[in-house]
């Protein structure tokens, strides 16, 4: 049997398929359809700013992830926190911060709770032991998938303050879901692998560089330097299999093709994964569109001077959620350039640019004392209408093993059943899962020392 593998899709979790599947000395080609990798991670230039496609950060736990950073040598392009800090600010100049003390887990987060000024006394004591009754769930438990976190919040006798102000502070953001429509099971996930099991697991790391350059350039590079084939603007048409192998017709810059292969990583969202494998007996493949989306929506705001004083904060009380400076990391020249993240924003998806100025702006103003001051000099926005899966109640059944398909075939991608939500974490493990899958159709040994993360 020959070693050559196909991965289509350059996100993280192609890219991560492709470099592991080279290090274990098989022949990789990699197709992407649009110019650069990286996949909803990457930039786009705005006349001279590097612009982001979405605002990720990026948790200490995120060990796959930074390990992938540290594969292509791009390891400094993160700077993660010397212990978790996260400034919330509310209208009226009102702040309370969130952070960890130097204690072993889970009393680390003691102080934090008892102390956050948005609760009252008696929801700070009441968070505390949700805390705790959280640290006792296991994420693994298919009935906690049936679940939403926001009705185990009730039944646990939480506010609806607490619930907005803390809660669904922490969780609308990390699975794009309210929690009344999150999945228990993956809130467990944030809460005991992020917070609750160990102390400095949720320092939150922000990128130096635009991600384009960390998951496209320099992860091009490496995967050039491993000696994987890249083969951009190229689109796969459809999978077929036979007793010969894997047969891709696909389309390019130099007309139409068909690439054979013996395996296959298919590292793709879910709705196109089921369109290329249409022409398979894999049954399965028509209860993904079951997953659904979940969509953000990002407000860019660039002042002629500066109006935030911290990298990033939480907001509470108002449409702002999560707010970024991204001044130095685009490029701005002068004054400061701001990033606002609204996830689970359905109802912002569809509405104009200038109705979000004339929302966010004042927004701002409320929050920031010095934006009332500062000259508007840009405000554009961008919009993820599939950011990530709808991770509600009911999806664990629905993501696929890797390894589910015919021999040859491996899923990749931040949708599969990797046991984490839908993040950059999420996409790395599943590459690094199907590159496992791969390695056992073509009958190779496993190097020693090469692990999946689990």
């Amino acid at each position: 049997m020959s070693r050559d593998v196909l991965v289509v899709g350059g996100g993280l979790a192609g890219v991560t398929a492709a470099l592991r599947c080279a290090d274990d000395g098989l022949d990789v080609t990699l197709l992407e359809t649009r110019a650069r990798l990286g996949g909803a991670a990457g930039s786009f230039q705005r006349g001279e700013l590097a612009v982001d496609t979405g605002q990720h950060v990026i948790l200490r736990c995120y060990t796959a992830y930074r390990a992938l950073l540290r594969r292509i040598g791009a390891a400094d392009g993160i700077r993660i926190q010397p212990r978790l800090r996260i400034p919330v600010l509310s209208p009226g100049g009102r702040e309370s911060v969130l952070r960890r003390r130097r204690l072993p887990a889970p009393a680390h987060l003691a102080p934090a709770l008892l102390g956050y000024g948005e609760l009252g006394p008696g929801e700070r004591l009441g968070a505390a032991r949700t805390a705790m009754a959280l640290r006792a769930l296991d994420p693994a438990d298919p009935a906690l998938d049936e679940i939403s976190f926001g009705a185990w919040l009730r039944s646990r006798g939480e506010t609806g303050r607490a619930v907005d102000a803390l809660w669904g502070l922490l969780s609308v953001a990390a699975l794009n879901a309210q929690p009344d429509r999150a999945s228990l099971a993956l809130a467990v996930k944030v809460f005991r692998t992020g917070l609750l099991d160990t102390s400095d697991a949720a320092d939150i790391g922000i990128p130096r560089r635009p991600l384009g350059e960390l998951h496209g350039t320099v992860a091009h590079r490496a995967l050039e330097a491993a000696g994987v084939r890249v083969l951009l603007r190229t689109k796969a048409v459809v999978l077929r299999h036979d007793e010969l192998g894997w047969r891709v017709p696909v389309r390019g810059r130099g007309g139409e093709d068909v690439l054979n292969a013996d395996s296959v990583v298919l590292a793709v969202p879910h709705s196109h994964a089921t369109a290329l494998l249409a022409e398979l007996p894999l049954p399965a493949a028509r209860r993904w569109a079951a997953l659904s989306a979940a969509p953000i929506v990002n407000v860019h705001v660039r002042y002629d001077r500066p109006v935030l004083a911290e990298p990033m904060a939480a907001v509470l009380d108002s449409p702002v959620q999560w707010l970024f400076d991204r001044t130095s990391i685009a490029g701005a020249p002068h004054g400061q350039y701001l990033a606002i993240s609204l996830s689970a924003a359905h109802e912002h998806l569809d509405r104009r640019a200038d109705e979000l100025r004339a929302e966010f702006v004042p927004a701002l103003q409320e929050v920031l004392p010095r934006a009332r001051r500062a000259r508007v000099e840009d405000f554009f926005v961008t919009r993820e209408p599939r950011a990530t899966f709808g991770q509600a109640p009911g999806t664990g059944a629905l993501r696929p093993a890797a390894g589910c398909g015919p021999t040859g075939l491996a899923l990749a991608g931040a949708w599969t059943a990797t046991g984490w939500p839908d993040t950059l974490e999420g996409a790395v493990r599943s590459g690094e899962l199907a590159a496992q899958v791969v390695r056992a159709a073509v009958g190779d040994v496993r190097r020693e020392g090469v692990e999946v993360p689990r």
